[in-house]
């Protein structure tokens, strides 16, 4: 992939842009390979792979420069900022958006809020587009208060030039930190969440839950996931740091009792909403800390799905497992050294199958699935 910021050395996030695609997912199964070397690995499925570019269904923008002439990117360590519009990680469609939402910031009076003498109001702009739709959500994030009643004023220009906006709220985040957003979300559309699917699964994006950023491959992880799960003789599972119930949506039949557990209470109204649609009656979402259910549970069910953030499921939770047995382990991981090490931890289990997913192209990371089979299991 070129990438004339890389090349101006103006961005420098794409570490790996420099080399074949095919040579960096050699690299990433070598690096996973050498992780698991202590752990017998029955079957090495081959690793998935998406688009080199325009793959991102999600910016990230840092708003600086002035009200009249925003920059919308990043800020370099020594404060200067960049201007990333033209990432070729972004698609066409978000270039068109960020055309007009720049001119869109001095209509409103939007003053970009300025680290180094800690003034302004317009921190982050945050995007999201629906691969199924098309539609968008955007997110405002403000230092506070003071100029929503400008941006509410000035948001039917906006909406008459963007109508692919389905969603638009304002965050507040009043701390000097580096912080991308705080807890008060503010929506200015009736509409609250924007609609997604994968393979056939309706899915729910609200701000402030957590969701894929590469789709092509997201939904590659989950079809797995969900080929896996159904293959095996399973009609009780846990879905654990389900996030928006991805895993879980998919892997659930009429037949099997499923129960999610996500601590962020956006993300479990999302899967709610998800499994109302599929008409999934016997599917259990709750807002509760992972590591603190589980072992709060008499009874492990035949099989618990995990996707932990990159700290991975930690010691106890790998105790209990270990302790309770269920005859069936899905990992599905962001952090390929803390996977190991949690895969060191669960006592009894042999691991079935592993795949690679790189879900994060021209970057060392890469998501990976693993099931784990109770020695006993036949």
């Amino acid at each position: 992939m070129q990438c004339a910021l890389f090349d101006a050395r103006r961005c420098h996030s794409c570490q790996w842009i420099e080399q074949p695609t095919g040579d960096q997912l050699c690299a990433k199964m070598t690096d996973l390979r050498t992780l698991l070397a202590d752990l017998p690995v029955a079957e090495w499925c081959a690793p998935v792979s998406g688009p080199e570019q325009g793959f991102r269904n999600k910016a990230k923008m840092v708003v600086s420069g002035s009200v009249e002439k925003p920059l919308l990117g990043m800020l370099h360590r020594d404060g200067t900022p960049e201007d990333l519009t033209d990432c070729p990680l972004y698609p066409a469609s978000f270039q068109a958006v960020f055309a007009v939402l720049k001119p869109f910031i001095a209509r409103a009076g939007l003053t970009p809020y300025n680290v180094a003498r800690k003034r302004g109001e317009l921190k982050y702009l945050l995007l999201t587009e629906s691969q199924h739709t098309g539609g968008m959500m955007l997110r405002f994030v403000l230092r506070s208060q003071a100029k929503l009643e400008q941006l509410r004023a000035a948001l039917p220009w906006l909406q008459a030039q963007l109508p692919q906006l389905h969603v638009i709220s304002v965050n507040i985040q009043p701390v000097h930190m580096a912080i991308m957003e705080g807890e008060t979300e503010i929506f200015l559309t009736e509409q609250q969440a924007l609609a997604e699917n994968f393979n056939g699964v309706p899915l729910w994006i609200r701000p402030q839950s957590f969701f894929q950023t590469n789709p092509v491959v997201a939904s590659a992880l989950y079809a797995t996931a969900r080929e896996w799960v159904r293959a095996l003789p399973v009609r009780h599972m846990w879905d654990l740091f389900c996030g928006v119930g991805g895993f879980g949506l998919h892997c659930a039949t009429p037949e099997m009792t499923l129960t999610g557990i996500e601590i962020a209470p956006e993300a479990i109204a999302c899967a709610k909403q998800s499994a109302a649609e599929l008409g999934l009656t016997d599917l259990h979402f709750q807002a509760l800390d992972s590591t603190q259910f589980a072992p709060a549970q008499a009874d492990a069910p035949q099989l618990v799905l995990v996707n932990p953030p990159r700290r991975g499921i930690g010691q106890a939770l790998c105790d209990y497992l270990s302790r309770m047995a269920p005859p069936y382990i899905v990992y599905s991981s962001c952090n390929a050294q803390t996977m190991a090490k949690d895969l060191q931890a669960l006592a009894g289990y042999r691991i079935e199958r592993v795949q690679l997913f790189d879900m994060f192209p021209h970057t060392a990371h890469y998501e990976v699935l693993t099931l784990l089979v109770k020695c006993s299991t036949v």
